[in-house]
């Protein structure tokens, strides 16, 4: 079978498409045939070398950290999976693994994967696993979001951005959308109330806030600053300046600056399940990539400014 893999770090270039053989099931496991992944900033990260520290240096890694895809084997004692359904979830974040969800065939433990909700196509899945995870647990977890709250969500095209639109918008939050000028429209059809241009407006030139989502990972400071008494902000975008801002952060009560670390199990997967099923969210993507052409799919995620969601079809 052939899977995509990161044989150095470095630039999109060193994803190689290889021929591996097919991983088998072994207890509490099971085998899917992988339809779709998508590319996420925890690929680019790793692919890059920025996450070293935790891949290691031993190669081949695998890349694609989410999948939708047909189980297509049960290992012994597994439960709660069904031969021949459509499954979305995703590898274990911190593995070093020889083959992900870019790849024809993943193995992942049983408690991994839920079933798609229905109307969603394999493509779509794999776009909306991800940004919809991460988005539930920074509105839903790590700020508490109220209806009639303020919200800015900052990056708002990306794929956890336009997740936490959505969402947001669904919970009753009064949503304030920071990103390009051009994606105004389709944020505003998502239910943001005002769409505020990154390169036009200074953190201190858009307002306060009850709840900022962040997903860039800079200036962190000066968006806190920005918090209403009470405020809360979280970010997804971690960098070395950003883990400094976190933690100098700590000092300020409820309006620090949380994070956290979106490791979906069958229990949050069928969360979200639900939520596409009430019609709150839908996947954007930007753009579908053949697993030949991973490559071009993670140059267009670390270009920037895309609306949606690279996904890369297998």
């Amino acid at each position: 079978m052939k899977a995509a893999q990161i044989l150095s770090y470095g630039t999109p270039d060193v994803l190689t498409l290889t021929e591996v053989q097919r991983p088998e099931p072994g207890p509490g496991e099971v085998l899917v045939a992988v339809a779709a992944s998508s590319v996420n900033g925890h690929d680019s990260l790793v692919r890059s070398g920025a996450m070293k520290i935790v891949s290691g240096r031993r190669f081949p890694l695998g890349t694609g950290l989410d999948f939708a895809g047909v189980v297509a084997g049960i290992g012994p004692g597994t439960t709660g999976a069904v031969d021949g359904q459509l499954v979305w979830g995703t590898v274990h974040p911190r593995g070093k693994h020889q083959i992900a969800g870019a790849a024809e065939y993943v193995v992942v433990p049983a408690d991994r994967v839920a079933p798609v909700p229905a109307g969603l196509s394999a493509v779509q899945a794999a776009a909306l696993v991800v940004p919809g995870i991460t988005a539930l647990a920074a509105l839903c977890g790590a700020t508490g979001l109220a209806a009639g709250e303020s919200v800015l969500v900052r990056g708002a095209a990306g794929g956890v951005g336009v997740a936490a639109v959505q969402l947001a918008h669904a919970f009753g939050g009064r949503v304030t959308a920071l990103a390009r000028s051009r994606h105004a429209d389709a944020l505003t059809s998502l239910g943001a109330e005002r769409v505020l241009d990154y390169t036009e407006v200074t953190a201190d030139r858009i307002g306060t806030f009850d709840v900022i989502v962040d997903t860039v990972g800079t200036e962190l400071a000066s968006y806190r600053r920005r918090l209403t008494p009470g405020g809360r902000m979280v970010t997804v975008g971690l960098s070395g300046p950003a883990i400094a801002a976190i933690a100098a952060s700590t000092v300020f009560g409820s309006r620090r600056i949380r994070t956290f670390s979106a490791d979906p199990r069958t229990a949050q997967l069928t969360e979200l399940a639900e939520q596409v099923t009430a019609g709150r969210i839908q996947p954007v993507i930007d753009g579908v990539y053949p697993l030949a052409d991973i490559a071009a799919a993670h140059r267009s995620f670390d270009k920037g400014g895309a609306w949606g969601r690279q996904v890369v079809r297998v």
